[in-house]
């Protein structure tokens, strides 16, 4: 079991207690099927769409398990978080269930809907620019002068533990259904999603493949496992995927990812927006640049993952502003 977060790896007995912590505020989101997708694709396709969690992507699910767990006396000092949306989210709801002061700092260039959303949970937003700022060091400044516990979006691993709820959940329902996936494709970022559900899935189901599904051009965690080391992105690189532009993959995820990962795929811009299309069009679900990534991969390689049996896909987030998702709604979906 983890005893410190910022150096233990969690194992799968930590993703168990986390989805016990997590009983009665996150949402057990559905497996899906869609008779389109199986037949564009080639193979069964099952869904898991995070797009319904509460707050809108699965980052309430580590967001949650952590900060649940930061002991009475601390609590009244806060939180403090840096986030392009999503993170911010899960951070800023778990804190107001909790009675406590949150402070997300953000990009300035992140989505309006995500900051707005942030600040309508209650969250203090501090904005930052992207290339010349650091977060890191903006949040390390606030935990500094107001004690607040510093929430990092992956680099824990309670949120990697948190995370992988969503994998364990999608384990269980496919195994309930007597299916087994051959493969999986997940959105990486930092990669505390793909690293839980990695954990969940070795468990569970050791025979599935796990795929990364990231932005074309910020492919860190895909050039970080062909080198066998951590791999930093080039700054100042801009994809519509938003929530998914970390520097580089976090270096507890890092050490699941080794194990577990067998490598990637990444999704051009005009990819993205024609899986947010696909998904809206016949899934008849909201899902943000970032969250489509994997659907996108998968639509996009078919020959690979059909080879492999069924496949699910983990839909990661739905926090799209209005004007992008008519953007993407407009264009007419793949087939």
């Amino acid at each position: 079991m983890i005893t410190d977060p910022l150096k233990d790896l969690p194992t799968f007995a930590d993703v168990e207690d986390a989805a016990k912590r997590l009983e009665g505020v996150a949402i057990r989101t559905p497996l899906l099927r869609n008779d389109v997708l199986d037949q564009i694709v080639g193979c069964p396709v099952w869904l898991k769409p995070e797009t319904l969690q509460r707050t809108g992507s699965f980052k309430m699910r580590g967001a949650w398990n952590r900060i649940s767990r930061i002991p009475e006396a601390d609590r009244r000092r806060g939180v403090v978080a840096f986030s392009s949306g999503n993170h911010a989210q899960g951070v800023a709801e778990s804190a107001k269930i909790l009675g406590m002061k949150a402070t997300i700092v953000m990009p300035a260039d992140a989505p309006k809907a995500k900051i707005e959303a942030a600040r309508g949970r209650g969250a203090e937003v501090r904005l930052y620019d992207r290339v010349k700022e650091s977060r890191e060091g903006i949040a390390a400044e606030i935990a500094e002068r107001t004690g607040a516990t510093t929430i990092r979006p992956f680099d824990d691993a309670w949120i990697m533990a948190g995370q992988g709820t969503a994998g364990l959940e999608a384990a269980q329902d496919a195994k309930a259904r007597g299916v087994t996936f051959g493969s999986l494709a997940c959105n990486a970022s930092g990669g505390g999603l793909i690293s839980g559900v990695a954990i969940a899935f070795e468990a569970l189901s050791p025979s599935t493949e796990v795929w990364a599904a990231e932005p074309a051009g910020h492919d860190d965690l895909i050039r970080s496992l062909k080198a066998g080391k951590i791999v930093a992105n080039d700054p100042g690189y801009r994809s519509i995927a938003d929530a998914l532009l970390t520097p580089e993959p976090g270096v507890l995820p890092f050490e699941v990812h080794k194990r577990r990962v067998k490598g990637g795929f990444t999704a051009t811009n005009d990819q993205l927006l024609d899986a947010m299309s696909f998904a809206f069009h016949y899934l008849k679900l909201v899902v943000e640049p970032g969250g489509a990534c994997s659907l996108a991969t998968v639509l996009n390689n078919r020959k690979h993952f059909a080879e492999r049996g069924p496949v699910l896909i983990v839909l990661s987030g739905g926090n799209v502003d209005a004007e992008m998702f008519a953007r993407a709604i407009a264009r007419t979906p793949p087939a």
